[in-house]
């Protein structure tokens, strides 16, 4: 087998120890020496150091959690650095039962059997960090706001059956004056903001009920820490902001996407970066996204088409970005997902605008242009040749030699 690099390391990362398998090939002989280091900084810089001393120019690593990301820091600037997914080093042939796995990684990248995972520049990871943390924030929120509703059932007040969002203008009244113990529906009802829409009566009976002073603590702490979650969001989007700031005609062009708003384009390029020749292709970032169905193929027979596991934070933003793009007229995407939604139902629907949205982001950013909308006449052509491309392979796979004349 060829041999690709002569000094190389394989790195088996845990939480609190690295195994690091040196491997040197030379005259045909191959000398491996296999040290263990603590996860320490002053541990790492020890890591770092014997790796420099050995003259070692390639170092791989698994994706084991978040405990390689020290590592990949500190050693990212003294030698060539290959994440490999954990998944692609079980599936390669030939690996003995004895075998460490930092040996086993060492062997395959001297080979250069390993293929590199994503892993963005510095100030992309640090956004990519921060839009994590925010969407995070926002789940919490989502779960207070639950939390609230459920205290407010017990108590039997039903702001939810006169206001669509109980954290709204009308709903913070409601519910500060009832943590402030005001218990009269008569006085609670004079709170509500003038376009509130339900009628006066409706709106004191939902306001009856019986909260007692542990229903007005319980509403008292939600409420505090709900706050104190939007107070760190809007810091959030300010850092996201100002690390965007070199970002922003990128932002500006995934922004004419429909369904993608600026909060969905910082997701964007959060995960995928902005220097699109790491993906090959547009299907091969769709693939690493998660978007792409498996191939599971058997005798003819595909019996399996889930989408991928990747990707789920890019995934989760691009789908109900997508959501937001069925429900825009004379759409391409709503075109697409109404063609679909007949035969594989909503929800595969809405993942194949999700892919096709991203598509247009890695077009769009390698091209530097805005989103340009496909015509109907276009997307049936587009259709058309799918088609026909489809029935030839079904012909050629039964024996016959078929040949389409060129279109004029």
């Amino acid at each position: 087998m060829e041999l690709k690099y002569a000094r190389c390391a394989g790195l088996d990362v845990h939480k609190d120890t690295v195994v690091a398998c040196l491997r040197v090939e030379s005259g045909g002989r191959v000398a491996r020496t296999v040290k263990t280091f603590g996860t320490m900084t002053i541990d790492l810089l020890g890591l770092q150091q014997w790796l420099v001393d050995e003259q070692v120019t390639h170092v791989a690593m698994e994706a084991t959690g978040v405990y390689w990301k020290p590592v990949w820091h500190l050693l990212e600037p003294v030698c060539s650095l290959i994440l490999a997914n954990p998944a692609h080093i079980k599936n390669v042939p030939g690996r003995k039962t004895d075998v460490k796995d930092a040996e086993w990684i060492g062997e395959l990248l001297s080979h250069g059997l390993i293929e590199a995972s994503f892993v963005p520049p510095a100030p992309i990871q640090e956004l990519r960090a921060l839009t994590r943390d925010r969407r995070q924030f926002h789940r919490e929120a989502s779960q207070h706001v639950q939390r609230i509703q459920k205290v407010l059932q017990d108590a039997n007040i039903k702001i939810d059956s006169v206001i669509s969002n109980v954290m709204g203008k009308s709903g913070r009244a409601f519910l500060k004056a009832i943590v402030e113990g005001e218990s009269n529906p008569e006085q609670l009802a004079l709170h509500a903001d003038r376009r509130l829409k339900a009628p006066r009566k409706q709106i004191v009976e939902a306001l009856r009920g019986v909260a007692t002073p542990l229903h007005r603590s319980t509403l008292r702490r939600h409420l505090q820490t709900f706050d104190h979650i939007q107070a760190m969001v809007v810091e959030i989007d300010a850092e996201v902001a100002a690390l965007l700031e070199p970002f922003r005609h990128q932002v500006e062009l995934l922004d004419t996407i429909p369904g993608v708003d600026v909060t969905t384009a910082q997701v964007i390029i959060a995960e995928i970066g902005v220097d699109m020749s790491r993906f090959p292709t547009a299907g091969h970032l769709v693939s690493w996204a998660g978007l792409s169905p498996r191939n599971d193929e058997s005798a003819g027979k595909k019996r399996n088409t889930r989408i991928g596991k990747g990707g789920q934070w890019l995934k989760a933003t691009l789908v109900q970005g997508a959501w937001a793009a069925t429900r825009k007229k004379d759409s391409h995407l709503r075109v697409l997902f109404l063609r679909l939604k007949g035969k594989r139902g909503p929800k595969k629907a809405v993942v194949a605008v999700a892919a096709e949205m991203l598509r247009s982001a890695w077009y769009m950013l390698t091209r530097d242009e805005e989103y340009k909308e496909i015509g109907d006449g276009v997307q049936d052509e587009v259709q058309k040749a799918r088609v026909a491309k489809r029935l030839v392979g079904r012909l050629k796979k039964l024996g016959y030699n078929v040949e389409l004349p060129a279109a004029a």
